[in-house]
């Protein structure tokens, strides 16, 4: 029939094994946890001014946020993780942004996109809160006027870079986390006396 042997099988040797083939993974069950919740964010709808036509150029196919596990942006906050607020933010809208974020489930981040979400821009008054970190906690702060697509894209993956390097699950550094955000949150000045340079 002419079957060929190779050399291994005609001296009755065993074949060297790969040394990935063995089947051992070793990882903790945090290490996992993290990769699972950074490769499936879900962002909430929160588009706020013309950021958020770049924000939604970043869920088309050009662009293509299904590769990060992101193309469905959420309408429900119970639903989402992940607050990119795109646009200027107003003082009559201020609470509803908060109120968003508290219904979001945890862990939640949040991207401040554009100069205006960041620190208020060129509108400089009044009626515009001077920076959304007034608010809400701010993971990642995305430049721009508007920011382009790429932008939000590389945001996204320093999100998700910082939350691999600097998540833990533990139930100690999870109440540790909780109290200085409601120390920083009540050391905060008022959302109405944040009037900007104008005042």
């Amino acid at each position: 029939m002419g079957l060929r042997r190779t050399r291994a099988e005609s001296t009755g040797a065993q074949a060297p094994h790969d040394a990935g083939s063995q089947g051992v993974f070793l990882t903790s069950v945090e290490a996992v946890a993290n990769w699972a919740v950074t490769n499936s964010q879900w962002p909430v709808t929160m588009g706020l001014a013309c950021c958020a036509i770049e924000m939604m150029s970043f869920g088309t196919p050009r662009f293509d946020a299904a590769r990060f596990g992101m193309e469905v942006f959420r309408a429900s906050p119970r639903q989402a993780d992940l607050m990119i607020v795109s646009g200027r933010v107003s003082h009559k809208m201020a609470p509803v942004v908060r109120d968003i974020y508290d219904k979001m489930t945890d862990p939640k981040w949040v991207v401040s996109m554009g100069v205006c979400a960041s620190s208020g821009g060129m509108f400089n008054n009044y009626a515009i809160v001077q920076g959304c970190d007034h608010i809400v906690p701010v993971d990642v702060y995305l430049p721009g006027c508007p920011p382009r697509p790429e932008m939000l894209i590389n945001a996204v993956l320093e999100l998700r870079e910082h939350v691999k390097r600097n998540r833990r699950l533990t139930k100690g550094a999870r109440e540790a986390a909780a109290r200085a955000a409601e120390k920083a949150a009540l050391a905060a000045p008022d959302i109405h006396a944040m009037k900007g340079l104008l005042a």
